[in-house]
């Protein structure tokens, strides 16, 4: 089995019995680390809980079960294997990097830092100290987004020439950093799978509303290679909840829709264009909804960081990932601040990414 297939086995069902279970401390029990704390506690994994909020950490270590620990105790305790970082985005650089120079393998939530020179130097360590450095781009580990990229990858959509996604909904008002930084992750995430590469060019256009130095709606478009596109649309001011990717294909069209119940989040379109007249004509077909096994995205997201660090295998939404999307990250960021102006994606002559999409 080569290395791609040996992913997709772990990522694929949660640990075997014969992998040990690492320790793993949960930093953050917030809105999101409290589904963190969870996971890691069914997945056998959960051994303490840190918050800056002593009453919440006391809160999750009686219903866990769990001691509830200060972080810089947590990286002093040699059995404390790994540790998952949820905290506020605009500290995950500085827990990251005093994790990892305490010889501890690292979750760490979306995203990996806030510019790409702090990203740079966390992927440096993580590689000089042999550490798990994992990003949580949870989206990639999505049953139904894996089944799509197995789709996109066997040419059943033929050529994907374009791409857009909308991830809109009401509340999760961050102060620390804006929608574009907050939404826009996991879509960007998701498009540079498909695509392979690194968007030559970037613009975006962002509005703040409720505070002036924080967009709350936010517009990015990529160009790549062979004339290929993508639009990411966030806000987080919308009255009606939409999660949805939409992938426009030359043989057929894919929608990715979060939103909808299980059964009907992947369908596919065998919509046809028929020029045999001299006249375009659109030849309509009915949507087949793909079937996809019900699981938890979260759960297996968690399963692949333990199974890489049991391991030694490296995560599929690794260090260099995390890069690939903070550099689009930065690049729409630069333009949303001159006004939408296009931007030259840093690092984007790299070519195509090593992207088999495991």
């Amino acid at each position: 089995m080569d290395q791609s297939s040996e992913q997709e086995a772990l990522a694929g069902r949660v640990l075997s019995p014969v992998l040990s279970r690492p320790r793993v401390a949960a930093i953050g029990c917030g809105q999101w680390g409290k589904n963190i704390v969870r996971n890691l506690s069914q997945l056998g994994a959960l051994s303490a809980v840190s918050d800056l909020a002593h009453g919440v950490a006391s809160e999750f270590s009686s219903r866990y079960d769990v001691p509830a620990r200060r972080f810089e105790e947590l990286l002093e305790d040699e059995d404390i294997e790994a540790v998952a970082i949820a905290t506020p985005a605009a500290l995950h650089a500085v827990h990251t990097r005093l994790a990892l120079e305490a010889g501890k393998h690292v979750f760490v939530e979306k995203p990996l830092a806030m510019s790409v020179p702090d990203g740079q130097t966390l992927a440096h360590i993580a590689r000089e100290r042999r550490r798990v450095l994992m990003v949580g781009h949870v989206l990639r580990y999505h049953p139904v987004v894996r089944k799509l990229l197995q789709e996109v990858r066997s040419g059943r959509l033929g050529t994907v020439r374009h791409i857009y996604s909308r991830r809109l909904g009401l509340g999760k008002f961050r102060t620390e950093e804006d929608v574009l930084w907050s939404f826009a992750p996991h879509d960007i995430s998701i498009i540079l799978a498909i695509f392979g590469q690194l968007p030559q060019r970037v613009s975006a256009h962002g509005r703040p509303i409720l505070n002036s130095h924080i967009a709350d709606i936010a517009r990015v478009h990529l160009d790549f290679d062979d004339g290929v596109t993508a639009d990411v649309a966030v806000s987080w001011l919308n009255p009606v909840k939409e999660h949805k990717l939409v992938l426009i294909g030359s043989r057929a069209q894919a929608v990715f829709d979060d939103a909808a119940s299980w059964p009907e989040k992947l369908q596919i379109f065998d919509h046809g264009i028929d020029v045999s007249s001299g006249a375009v004509r659109v030849v309509r077909a009915e949507p087949v909804l793909v079937r996809v096994d019900e699981r938890e995205p979260l759960r297996e997201e968690f399963a692949h960081f333990l199974s890489c660090v049991a391991a030694s295998k490296t995560p599929r939404t690794d260090s260099l990932e995390a890069l690939r999307v903070l550099r689009v990250l930065e690049a729409a960021a630069s333009s949303m601040a001159m006004g939408g102006e296009t931007v030259q994606t840093r690092g984007s002559g790299t070519g195509l990414l090593n992207t088999s999409v495991n």
